[in-house]
């Protein structure tokens, strides 16, 4: 009986593989260089089938097969680039929440960076965000576990739930000596994406947070209120700073809003079929006032699609600091048993050419946010940038050589000025904060200078 079953497990193992194998010689069908791959294939599969074997008979404690398998595809997925990963049933399901629909949780996007947790950035008006949670921070311990061994998907589910049940958080922070425990109350993560304000009479300041499947609508909303002042509009900062991204068509919907030609950003991957180019259309475009886009490290793929294509096509200044620099393109494939794989297949290219992996967008002006407190100005050293998270994809100059990858707070607990500040910065919108803010003022200064400019010389 044990000699029987052990012979079924190793059938699953074969055709667990061989799936992977049969979905690969598809993707790449018609690839003349998988042919002769095919026998190296081969021989891997036989390779992990007898090692599976091994551990089954001999190793020292029983072992459960399945979660080998799971880790060994697991671990081969992973060496890939930072965002591919084979997804179990239950991360499978997660991923598949609808940008427009509601959960409950604590508002924070995180990747795994050298194997910890770490947050990219919080999202603004969530438990996170107003707790003081910062991008760069390393979450240790969630309600007590260790996050050490645990996958992205199992950390997302652990602080996902109900609206208004408890959960505690363990944090490292650069320069903080102890971990800082916060203890947040779930609640649910709102879709509202764009905040807009008036900041001078002629001067409106968008906010867009993330992009979702109303953002567009949203930002036309915010200006035909503007359009609705006494003063005519003379000029739009759009904000994209610690903005993770979202959807890519309301990313391009965004840019063309503003573009009447050109460009806006090419996806090409290894297939011809994977090459796509998306263009600006001239109706319904917004051209009548020049804009500032703010960018920082936290602005991430879909925000630096609509910075790059603003800057590249001439119709915005981008300001502030080198954003975060993801520019690759991930596709979700369903596999049998409720597995799902998350897999990349291509990269973003600015409408010049230059691809956003790895190097971000690079500001027209750099203006580095200024603290309070001068010994916090190190935005830069602290925050966490695609560069710096393991086998993150290179671009190199067509016809080279792809190098190899590498291998393998209490509530109530005293803030720190850094997280004050950060508060401060981040504050729901009104006036007096904008004013404070260094970086909105200087691009309302390039604006206002601008007008002037423009009305001397047509005097």
């Amino acid at each position: 009986m044990e000699f029987k079953n052990r012979r079924l497990k190793i059938s699953l193992v074969i055709g667990v593989a061989v799936l992977f194998w049969a979905a690969g010689a598809n993707f790449y069908r018609g690839n003349v260089a998988s042919l002769a791959t095919g026998e190296e294939t081969y021989k891997g599969l036989k390779l992990f089938t007898d090692v599976i074997e091994l551990i089954e008979k001999n190793y020292v404690d029983e072992v459960d097969s399945e979660k080998l398998m799971q880790k060994a595809i697991q671990g081969m997925v992973r060496s890939l680039d930072p965002h591919s990963s084979l997804l179990p049933p239950e991360a499978f399901e997660e991923l598949q929440v609808d940008t427009h629909g509601e959960f409950g949780g604590i508002g924070i996007v995180i990747t795994m960076k050298d194997g910890i947790l770490t947050v990219v950035s919080p999202i603004e008006g969530t438990p996170a965000y107003e707790a003081g949670i910062l991008a760069g921070d390393r979450i240790v311990e969630v309600e007590g576990e260790t996050t050490q061994d645990m996958e992205l998907w199992e950390a997302v589910k652990k602080m996902r739930g109900k609206k208004g049940t408890k959960v505690v958080i363990t944090i490292m922070r650069e320069r903080e000596p102890e971990p800082l425990e916060f203890i947040l109350i779930r609640d649910t993560i709102p879709i509202e994406s764009v905040k807009a304000k008036m900041i001078r009479p002629g001067y409106g300041y968008i906010w867009v947070t993330n992009f979702r499947d109303n953002t567009t609508d949203d930002i036309v909303a915010a200006l035909n209120k503007f359009k609705r002042q006494s003063s005519p509009l003379k000029g739009v900062i759009l904000d994209l700073r610690d903005n993770p991204g979202g959807l890519l068509n309301q990313a391009i919907s965004v840019a063309d809003l503003f573009l009447d030609k050109g460009e806006i950003v090419s996806i090409k991957g290894r297939l011809e079929t994977q090459k796509k180019s998306y263009r600006a259309k001239s109706r319904g475009t917004i051209t009548d006032f020049p804009m500032v886009v703010l960018i920082n490290g936290g602005s991430a793929s879909a925000s630096e699609i609509v910075a790059g294509a603003l800057q590249d096509n001439k119709r915005a200044l981008i300001l502030g600091t080198v954003s975060f620099g993801k520019g690759s393109v991930q596709t979700v494939e369903a596999l049998r048993d409720g597995y799902g794989l998350k897999y990349t297949i291509a990269l973003y290219y600015t409408p010049s050419g230059t691809s956003i992996q790895a190097q971000g967008i690079h500001p027209d002006i750099v203006v580095k946010q200024r603290w309070l407190d001068e010994n916090e100005n190190r935005e830069d050293e602290i925050r966490l940038k695609e560069k710096d998270l393991k086998n993150h994809l290179e671009v190199v100059p067509e016809g080279m050589p792809r190098p190899q990858m590498q291998p393998d707070e209490d509530s109530e607990s005293p803030k720190t000025p850094h997280m004050r500040i950060h508060e401060s910065r981040h504050s729901p919108l009104d006036i007096e904060t904008l004013n404070m803010d260094h970086q909105v003022m200087r691009a309302l200064e390039v604006l206002m200078g601008y007008e002037i400019f423009k009305t001397a010389v047509n005097e």
